[in-house]
């Protein structure tokens, strides 16, 4: 049995998201001073070393981290997320920049994935596995997908453990963070709920034990901007 280690309703994501999805790419670029591009950028670096022909992102967004691994060379992308809205600009983008012939968007519930087993050479999350209803689940279900041998590529925030980060990032996430994602999305639920969530995941070494009772045979994490972020990289 998956275990269970979120109290997050997979409604209340959906309407979450669909309500901040007007300010959402802005936010991120914003709140996040734009460090949000190089931790996709890496993800993407890490994922070109096996050359991966088939892609799924799972809780795509607007699409931002399916368009940075659209720059894999030959590479066809799935973006799929539970919320319209998100989709709807994601597609806007994707014709603006001309990819529609390599990165597509559907939209689906990560944790119940509209694809046959063994389906993609990798697959890749930014930030959104700590928004499943199960995370265990999800990890599951990309686990399913996956062909064997194939990779997951996961962005999730952490914590950092050292000072002075440590305390500025208490600060930022707890009070900057909630102040300027009201300011300009006027939602305030969506932006308490980050650092909130964030606080109670796992990270590090946990995650990883996570994904390898999820199934994966390897699990191992790259520590991003002072363990704010971290790239977590599974083998099937």
């Amino acid at each position: 049995m998956p275990i269970s280690i979120n109290h997050v309703q997979k409604e209340d994501v959906r309407e979450m998201f669909d309500d901040i999805a007007p300010k959402y790419d802005f936010l991120n670029h914003f709140l996040s001073m734009g460090i949000d591009k190089r931790w996709r950028k890496r993800l993407r670096k890490e994922m070109a070393k096996n050359t991966p022909i088939s892609i799924i992102d799972v809780a795509t967004g607007t699409g931002d981290l399916a368009f940075e691994l659209s720059k894999i060379k030959e590479a066809s992308i799935i973006g799929v997320d539970i919320a319209e809205k998100m989709l709807i600009i994601a597609k806007e983008k994707s014709q603006k920049k001309k990819l529609n012939d390599r990165v597509s968007f559907q939209l689906a519930d990560g944790s119940e994935l509209p694809f046959s087993d063994n389906s993609f050479d990798a697959a890749s999350i930014s930030f959104g596995i700590r928004n499943f209803e199960n995370p265990q689940k999800g990890l599951e279900d990309i686990l399913r997908v996956l062909k064997p041998g194939g990779y997951a590529y996961i962005l999730e925030f952490g914590k950092p453990e050292k000072q002075p980060m440590k305390s500025f990032y208490k600060l930022y996430s707890s009070h900057i963070l909630p102040f300027f994602g009201k300011l300009f999305s006027g939602h305030t639920k969506a932006y308490k709920y980050l650092p909130s969530s964030v606080k109670k995941f796992l990270f590090g070494d946990n995650f990883c034990e996570l994904m390898k009772t999820a199934g994966f045979e390897e699990a191992r994490f790259i520590k991003l901007t002072f363990g704010i972020v971290y790239l977590y990289i599974g083998k099937k």
